[in-house]
């Protein structure tokens, strides 16, 4: 007996040196106040927001080694949904417990609802008035050119080798000529890529992600969390189970209510399930889902006009915060013109907050439930081999929207063309808007030749497409 309790003793002296070694020194009220500034200069897609999150908390703050950064950054890259705000998560958990995550992922995405549900108040109410009009105007011919430099940064980083250039092709003329879902073609590509990795294929093997800074390395016994692992981010089954059930509620008793109450053909309803399921299969980031959601919200849904989700992408790609953000104003337009017995901006309002709640609940959900696993993870070939051939598939469908936005924002008709079993979209040549072609090709100049930033480029563009629409309205 007295064996055990001084075993018990020690066992207990131990968990406390372990927490006192994991002191990092770095108080709460410090670091909402770096998650706030990380938020309020998260711009320019997830290359700029993991950038600047790497300055600040390795290089500057040196909160965390650069390894342990790469090591929750790859993670976060396997999953669905945006792999910045995901990254936040994973570090304010490690920081500061799941009070320190759920800070760092709110106020990641905080900034930028409030933009973007501004600006949707005012496309809502003034979009047709000439100068708003002109703004968005701008903003769409630039978009399509920053969507072609996707194309171009994910392809050049994901098509290593002639495999991938096939998957590729096949998820183009999946979608692009039989329509065939989104989520089928990601569930594809998984399926092959983990068998690839599996039996040891090489051209499924990994190679690379995002660059996250250069200049002397910071270690991570050199950080302030050092190179240990803190007691709370061991693996805990209970504590796993217990939050990923609290957030699986969270995240879909709304939704349960809503069907409950409106039944199934509700706009809020299928808002509700329709973003839920985005939040499920959204691997490849924002313009990886924006095919597809174009797709449904255009032509199922008829919550936007073609040629809207090009203003929405506009919005998010001018404030900060995920790009993915553009959801948001999907589900704000949708409500606005389907609002029922409401009045159309409350149920705009509220469609809004719906959409961003199922989109960002199920981040929370898998860092939670999956980080203090994340060692088991690390290493494995099959899943890496899965991730492999989803971004592969992901350039084929990001060049199917580069396709359908410069269709119908360069031509001001579009024809649908039954050809059997396909059904092509053809323009109408005369139909062609020089003023929106000049701006794309400017655009496109700027961010290709003189390697202007995105934020600029977009600016520029708005600002001439304002003076454009004076000058000819």
């Amino acid at each position: 007996m007295a064996e055990l309790t001084d075993n018990g003793r020690a066992d207990k002296t131990m968990e406390r040196h372990a927490d006192e070694e994991h002191h990092h020194g770095v108080s709460f009220s410090e670091a909402f106040k770096v998650w706030l500034r990380v938020a309020a200069l998260s711009f320019g897609g997830p290359a700029g927001q993991i950038a600047v999150m790497h300055r600040i908390i390795v290089d500057e703050k040196r909160w965390i080694g650069e390894h342990r950064f790469l090591h929750a950054l790859n993670y976060c890259m396997l999953l669905p949904g945006p792999e910045a705000q995901q990254l936040a998560v994973y570090i304010g958990w490690l920081m500061h417990r799941t009070l320190g995550g759920l800070v760092a992922g709110l106020l990641f995405v905080l900034p930028g609802f409030l933009s973007i549900l501004c600006l949707s108040y005012i496309y809502a109410a003034y979009g047709s008035v000439g100068i708003v009009a002109g703004l968005f105007f701008g903003l769409k011919a630039a978009v399509l050119a920053v969507v072609v430099q996707a194309v171009i940064r994910i392809g050049s980083r994901a098509l290593r080798n002639n495999v991938m250039l096939a998957i590729a092709a096949v998820a183009f003329v999946a979608i692009f000529f039989f329509h065939v879902p989104f989520p089928l073609i990601v569930l594809a590509a998984a399926i092959a890529g983990f068998l690839g990795g599996r039996f040891g294929i090489a051209a499924f093997k990994p190679g690379g992600g995002h660059k996250a800074g250069s200049g002397p390395m910071v270690s991570d016994a050199e950080s302030a969390l050092g190179e240990g692992i803190p007691p709370h981010a061991r693996p805990n089954l209970g504590w796993s189970l217990s939050m990923s059930a609290a957030l699986l509620a969270l995240w879909l008793a709304p939704i349960a209510a809503l069907y409950a109450a409106f039944g199934a053909h509700d706009v809020f309803t299928e808002i509700g399930l329709f973003f839920s399921k985005m939040a499920v299969v959204t691997f490849g980031g924002a313009y990886a889902a924006l095919a597809y959601v174009a797709q449904e919200a255009v032509q199922r849904f008829g919550w936007l006009k073609p040629g809207e989700m090009l203003d929405g992408l506009g919005m998010a790609e001018t404030t900060p915060g995920p790009l993915i953000m553009v959801l948001q104003f999907v589900g704000f337009m949708g409500a606005y013109r389907n609002s029922g017995s409401l009045d159309p901006m409350l149920a705009a309002t509220l469609a809004a907050i719906l959409t961003t709640w199922v989109t960002f609940v199920p981040c929370f959900l898998w860092i939670f439930l999956g980080a203090p696993f994340i060692e088991k993870l690390r290493g494995n070939v099959a899943l890496a081999g899965a991730m492999s051939a989803i971004t592969a598939a992901v350039v084929g469908v990001i060049l199917n929207l580069v396709l359908w936005f410069g269709l119908h924002t360069l031509f001001a008709e579009v024809a649908t063309v039954h050809l059997g079993g396909l059904r092509l979209d053809i323009p109408v040549l005369q139909s062609a808007v020089p003023a929106t072609m000049a701006l794309s090709a400017a655009a496109a100049i700027a961010i290709f030749r003189f390697k202007t930033s995105v934020i600029a480029t977009l600016l520029a563009c708005a600002i001439a497409g304002m003076l454009w629409t004076l000058a000819t309205g």
